[in-house]
């Protein structure tokens, strides 16, 4: 046992050596650890730093788009997104689990809620993971969705909160607001970007910029009593307003769904504005899409009043007239032979959209019949083609409006050969945008200033109130004299309110009124040419009231709608004007302008009198005078002495010798009753409305006893009537040489 103990003393030692140098180590390392504070090249502040330091987010809100009166278009809003914990050990206390227990019952639950499958949903609370989401299904959840499904207390199903962009109108100035597309990040973040309208081409203003939150925490991450905070704030997005009207952009979805429900149209394209701004107070199409759900917007992609140009028919006359009145080169009263024109020997006659005209006519019929033949001799004959071209630049129709909306194009003028020069001033071949009529309307409306169109208001810090950008009304150019406007004003006034000539009848709005132009255009064929079907047109009306003083503007064209006749096209184009010029006028508090009532005479009796001094005491009473017969006094009269007669009236005067039969086309029944009881004639009648054929030609003597026969159509069935004559080749002028596009009017 003794010879065992110099070898435990030396075990003793050897482990008191290693310990002491251990022990050594340690106190060498601790003091170095003091004194350099650093442990690997790594300070140890900076380890303990990022440890225990939390970094928040402070989300910034995009700025919120407003009407003129500040009602909300697009804001942010609350929302939720849907998350399920799947792992076991989230759960401490069986009674209470914090993870989906039973897969089936919550994706049957859930399947009530979610726009998702049963199944899918199954699938994906069945994945070996910490935690699933629900992709967009389980997005922008409601606080009151949310509320429900909190209330069935299914284990492991829980909220993150979250933000959507919320567009409260729904389907509202789609294409002109546009909507905003989430972008999520790798790192768990997201942030909207505009793709459309307003939402992309002020995405840099409405966008705002996170603040951010630094401070001291616990292990678990809470945050420590004292530990210090440095917060960053969020920048939030400006406001934008629009000179959009809520109200008035209502009446005009409004009307576009029943035309859309009634009609099936394949485009529609409207537009209203105030002409002593150029504000645009609504703008809408169809189709158009949801902002927030994107659906029909695989329909259609374009602001079409904006992004495309297409030939726009007989509203391009409106500017036709005021070049011509503004170089005094039109005569309302200067006749000229309608039907067809050519331009040069070599060219293809141009005709009227009847295909035959109305013969001798003023001018000033000419445009209340909307002649195309009238138009091109204006443009050809009296303005010139150069000089009309420079009045095509003054209205702006060679060059984008500079509208504040992305992608806008410009017009497509042709104009190299005289054909192509005539048909621009009717509106055939060159192609414009409907927000270019709108500017250029402007001018007729604003006394020959043209407003530059605006959909913006101004641009406000949405933090301080503080406007960081108001846009003022721009004076484009003054194309015309206010004069000139004037005239054109009431001149297209009549194209509505003459019920005999005027093409615009169906545009009368009681109490106001209405100056306007109706268009019929053409549509290119792909294959070539021009489409050929009843209702392959575009119709429209550039319409503006009151017409003395305009405070609105309305473009409406409808595409393709579904009619028998084209003659039936302005119907749906006056259900989309009529109520949205007639709601907005009442809305704006535009009093209706009191209507005349017309003056009223008793007749007196005129037999016996001299015929030529009595016509012109007629006349000038406002009363209409046809003379049957050439003797010098007369020996009849229609109405009977004592009646009284309204101005405007049709007086039937009988005298000596033969009765000549008058032309009464556009005539009312009433008055070829009057010649038939004075003439002794037997007379029969089909239809209803004005005459548009009679079988007593004009000049022919009119005998007692003879029948006449006329027949009587309504201005649609007029329309309708017309174009069958046409096409039964009833026009002796037409020929193989024909243009070979169909109606534009």
């Amino acid at each position: 046992m003794n010879k065992k103990q110099p070898y435990m003393n030396f075990g003793a030692v050897g482990l008191f050596g290693l310990f002491g140098l251990l022990f050594f180590i340690l106190i060498f390392r601790y003091f170095t650890i003091q004194f350099t504070g650093e442990v690997g090249a790594q300070p140890l502040a900076a380890k303990a730093e990022q440890k225990y330091s939390r970094i928040g987010t402070m989300d910034a809100v995009r700025g919120v788009i407003y009407d003129q009166k500040g009602e909300v278009i697009s804001e942010d809003s609350t929302a939720y997104t849907l998350i399920a914990i799947l792992d076991k050990k989230m759960t401490t206390n069986p009674k209470k689990p914090n993870h989906v227990t039973d897969p089936k019952k919550t994706a049957s639950e859930l399947a009530k809620y979610l726009d998702m499958e049963e199944s899918e949903i199954y699938s994906r609370l069945t994945k070996d993971r910490f935690q699933v989401e629900f992709g967009k299904a389980g997005r922008d959840i409601s606080h009151q969705t949310k509320k429900e499904i909190e209330a069935l207390k299914l284990p492991g199903i829980t909220f993150k909160r979250d933000s959507k962009r919320f567009y409260p109108n729904g389907i509202f100035a789609s294409h002109l607001v546009g909507y905003a597309d989430r972008i999520d990040e790798e790192d768990g973040s997201y942030n909207y970007v505009g793709k459309m309208g307003i939402e992309q081409l002020l995405n840099d203003e409405l966008t705002g910029k996170d603040g951010e939150i630094k401070y001291e925490s616990d292990l678990w991450g809470y945050l420590l009593p004292d530990g210090k905070e440095k917060v960053s704030p969020a920048q939030n997005g400006n406001d934008v307003y629009l000179t959009i009207d809520k109200k008035i952009q209502t009446f005009l979805e409004d009307a576009m769904n029943k035309v859309v429900d009634e009609y099936k149209p394949k485009k529609i394209i409207a537009i209203v504005a105030d002409p002593k701004t150029g504000n645009i107070l609504a703008m809408g199409q169809r189709p158009s899409f949801h902002p927030k759900t994107k659906e029909g917007i695989d329909k259609s992609w374009h602001n079409e009043a904006i992004e495309i140009s297409f030939e726009p028919g007989s509203t391009m006359k409106i500017f036709t007239l005021a070049a011509a009145i503004e170089e005094n080169k039109f005569d309302p009263n200067e006749p000229f032979e309608s039907g067809s024109y050519r331009v040069t020997s070599k060219d293809k006659p141009i005709h009227d959209h009847n295909g035959y005209g109305w013969g001798t006519i003023s001018y000033l019929e000419g445009v209340q019949r909307s002649s195309n033949v009238a138009f091109a001799k204006l443009a050809n004959e009296k303005l010139g083609f150069e000089k009309f071209r420079e009045y095509l630049t003054k209205f702006g129709f060679d060059a984008p409006t500079g509208i504040d909306l992305p992608l806008e194009t410009s017009g497509k003028i042709q104009y190299n050969w005289p054909i192509e020069k005539a048909t621009t001033a009717y509106g055939q071949g060159t192609a414009i945008t409907p927000i270019q009529q709108i500017q250029a309307a402007t001018a007729i409306a604003n006394n020959g200033k043209m407003m530059k169109p605006q959909v913006i208001d101004k641009i406000v810090n949405h933090d301080t109130g503080e406007v960081i950008r108001d846009v003022t009304p721009e004076v484009v150019s003054t194309p015309i004299s206010a004069a000139t406007a004037k005239e054109v004003r009431d001149i297209l006034e009549t194209v509505v309110s003459n019920e005999e000539t005027g093409t615009g009848n169906r545009y009368q709005i009681d109490g106001y009124s209405v100056a306007g132009k109706t268009g019929t255009a053409s549509i290119p064929n792909p294959k070539g040419g021009y489409l050929t079907g009843q209702k392959d047109y575009i119709f429209s009306f550039l319409g503006m009231a009151p017409a003395d003083d305009p405070k609105l503007i309305v473009y409406v064209a409808v595409q393709q709608p579904e009619i028998d006749h084209y003659s039936m096209g302005s119907i749906p184009v006056s259900m989309l004007f009529n109520p949205v010029m007639k709601n907005s006028l009442q809305y704006l508090n535009i009093q209706p302008s009191q209507q005349p009532k017309a003056s009223t005479s008793k007749l007196a009796n005129l037999v016996d009198l001299d015929v030529a001094e009595t016509v012109n005491k007629l006349k000038e009473q406002g009363l209409e005078v046809v003379v049957l017969g050439s003797g010098s006094k007369v020996t009849g009269q229609l109405p009977a002495a004592s009646t009284n007669v309204l101005e405007g009236e049709k007086i039937i005067l009988q005298t000596e010798g033969d009765l000549i039969a008058p032309n009464m086309r556009g005539w009312s029944l009433r008055d070829v009753m009057k010649v038939a009881k004075l003439s002794g004639v037997k007379l029969n009648s089909t239809g209803s409305g004005y005459v548009v054929k009679q079988n007593i030609t004009e000049g022919t003597i009119l005998r007692k006893d003879e029948f006449l026969i006329v027949d009587l159509k309504t201005p649609e069935e007029k329309l309708k009537f017309e174009a069958e004559k046409t096409k039964a080749g009833e026009n002796s002028e037409l020929s193989d040489e024909d243009v070979e596009k169909p109606l534009q009017e």
